[in-house]
């Protein structure tokens, strides 16, 4: 044994300057409980419970005042939930990283997220710009001469799917083919065996479909996405349909299916904010901003350490994982007032984020991770779209603007109590079945 060295009580030598007083890694000091730092409050168990994939807020709320840095020992884990915690660790990319969801899918064999690229953002933002009120007219049109929908279903999840196959100009007869595979590879950036694997075969089955496709679109290109990603010039060459097919599983169109559907599910749940929204139609905009921080969909973004880091009191190691509560930190009462309400013209909405950090038109709002973290970019940008926020923000506000237009006395269906919900731990927390009922058109 190196003079240098200790063995410790497992048997294995601790080299010199990686222990403590009591002979102990520094790290593991740092893990072990001390007096006063028990956690009787909450257990483990509870954070991957069916109670918080119905409603996760009185236990985020328990995490937030009593254990702001809660170390989860069965998922492995530490839970951040205060705001500006959250924010300084999903701002920070010098000690923490997002992996991307090809890596948490098992998706190997290389693929470029090419959802940087300005050409890619350009057809983005112009498919969706110029074509969200015509697609949300025509998924109104689909109900509104019935007398009552599933807003959730037939409004909220119809239209961000529409938006996405129209961006992709794919052929209608691919329709059901396409949004079979995509939502499955979606669905497979989870935990659960069974799912990955059937969202790897997703993907697989993208993939074959989109290489006949590309060299359609590189031999006569258009406008859309596919086009676009297809006529793209890379110094490593042209790209592929697995580029393609990442791009695509890196893409969010949750946010703006969750965001639309919880938009409607707050506005219905009291009368009057709904005819606030009719009567004062910049409302709308607000409403959607409000839905954000209240019900978010997306409640939680995965950082990882780059290196042992200190914070928050706790040593992080190498490679930990953090949870960024994005649900807990927009119902912080240290920034919201009445953090728990739905305010439809809400006063404070703020945020703390880093210095030298944009998001959209200066507006302030909660964290919404679904869509990354604030842009570098102004509002504004001179030589790119505006931000993945500000379209998201700005289709919602479109397409509710449609709806709020087209159908007159709107209103929940006698005896539906619908709530938001997980399908499954980890996934969009959203209200999946809105029934309503309105005056035909």
């Amino acid at each position: 044994m190196k003079a240098t060295e200790v063995i410790g009580a497992n048997g294995v030598a601790i080299p010199q300057g990686t222990r403590g007083s009591a002979g102990f890694r520094t790290y593991e000091v740092h893990q072990r409980e001390r007096v006063g730092q028990s956690t009787e409050k909450i257990k483990p168990i509870q954070l991957v419970s069916p109670e918080f994939a119905r409603n996760p807020y009185p236990f985020l709320d328990i995490l937030r005042e009593n254990y702001p840095c809660f170390r989860d020992w069965l998922s492995n884990c530490y839970w951040v939930t205060r705001y500006n915690d959250v924010t300084s660790i999903f701002t920070d990319d010098a000690n923490f990283e997002t992996r991307p969801k090809r890596w948490m899918l098992g998706l190997d064999n290389g693929g470029s997220n090419l959802g940087g690229e300005v050409p890619v953002l350009t057809a983005i933002a112009n498919g969706i710009d110029g074509n969200a009120a015509r697609l949300a007219e025509q998924a109104v049109s689909g109900f509104a001469g019935r007398g009552r929908a599933d807003l959730a279903i037939e409004f909220a999840a119809r239209f961000a799917l529409e938006l996405l196959l129209n961006l992709l100009d794919l052929p209608e007869r691919d329709a059901d083919r396409f949004a079979g595979h995509y939502l499955a590879m979606k669905r497979g950036v989870t935990w659960e065996p069974r799912l990955r694997q059937r969202g790897l075969e997703a993907a697989g089955e993208l993939e074959r479909y989109f290489e006949p496709l590309l060299e359609r679109r590189r031999a006569d290109p258009g406008a859309d996405l596919v086009s676009a990603i297809a006529t793209l010039d890379r110094e490593d060459g042209r790209a592929s349909a697995r580029d393609l097919v990442v791009t695509l599983l890196e893409l969010d169109f949750d946010t703006l299916h969750g965001t639309l559907a919880n938009l409607w599910l707050r506005l219905l749940e009291e009368s009057g904010r709904l005819q606030s929204v009719r009567d004062e139609p910049r409302f709308l905009k607000l409403a959607v901003l409000e839905t954000f921080r209240h019900s978010t969909p997306v409640l939680q973004a995965m950082r990882f350490a780059r290196h042992e880091v200190e914070r928050f009191g706790r040593l992080i190691p190498e490679g930990g994982l953090v949870v960024c509560s994005a649900a807990a930190g927009n119902r912080d009462p240290r920034i919201f007032r009445n953090p728990d309400e739905f305010i439809v013209n809400r006063k404070d909405l703020c945020h703390r984020e880093a210095r030298g950090q944009y998001r959209t038109d200066g507006l302030a709002t909660g964290i919404t991770v679904g869509l990354g973290p604030p842009s570098k970019h102004p509002a504004i940008p001179e030589d790119r779209p505006r931000s993945a926020f500000a379209i998201a923000r700005d289709t919602a506000v479109t397409a509710s603007a449609v709806l709020l237009d087209a159908l007159d006395d709107l209103q929940l269906e006698p005896g539906a109590e619908p709530y938001p919900v997980c399908r499954r731990i980890g996934e969009m927390h959203a209200c999946w079945r809105l029934p309503v009922r309105f005056r035909k058109a």
